[in-house]
């Protein structure tokens, strides 16, 4: 099974999600859904702005993707997260080769479907939630989707860095992406190891 269609459900709510409108539900400054509201916003803005990527180019989609969506991420963890016990045995190079390809894989998907589909209707609404707690490590912002009529809620988990709130996990009608991946990961590292791993991501990567 290849790693993209798995996650492809994911990556569409997220980046074709806007704000909502000055009238809708605000989200307090610093929180984790201020970071995700921005993060989201800067993305579609350099997108709609931008005549390659608005015309469907998904290089040039790829590179806005690359410049304002994965600062606002920790795919590092989430590697560490989906490769699961594995990591540990990983050695140095192993580690940076995983999370380099996978971060790739992850941005690329993200990328295609922002060509695939342009809908400037779409809406992304935040449920009522509490301000963290000053030493709170790690949320789950709690979303939906609006398009179409139709809803779609999926939920963020974040986790607090030096550099602020990241996302690394994404949870839609109840599976959370690292464990789509996780379970993926799983059966290739058990017949091929991390180095089967790691080619079978390169490869992917090539052809996409």
């Amino acid at each position: 099974m290849k790693p993209s269609p798995c996650l492809s459900p994911f990556l569409l709510a997220v980046v074709f999600s806007v704000p909502p409108p000055a009238c809708a539900q605000q989200v307090v400054a610093g929180t984790p859904e201020q970071m995700l509201k921005s993060t989201i916003d800067k993305v579609m803005t350099a997108i709609r702005s931008d005549p390659g990527a608005r015309a469907g180019d998904p290089e040039r989609t790829l590179e806005i993707v690359r410049r304002d969506f994965l600062p606002s991420t920790d795919f590092m963890l989430t590697t560490q997260y989906a490769v699961g016990g594995a990591w540990a045995q990983a050695t140095p190079a192993q580690r940076d080769a995983l999370f380099r390809e996978f971060q790739t894989l992850l941005a690329r998907t993200y990328a295609i479907q922002l060509t695939q589909i342009q809908q400037e209707n779409t809406q992304f609404r935040y449920a009522p939630g509490a301000r963290p707690a000053a030493n709170a490590t790690d949320a789950v912002v709690k979303t939906t989707v609006i398009t179409g009529g139709e809803t779609m809620p999926i939920d963020y988990r974040m986790h607090r860095t030096p550099a602020g709130w990241k996302i690394y996990d994404i949870n839609m009608m109840g599976a959370w992406m690292i464990q789509v991946y996780r379970q993926q990961f799983a059966a290739r590292l058990a017949t091929e190891g991390i180095d089967g791993l790691i080619k079978y991501l390169a490869a992917h990567n090539k052809v996409q």
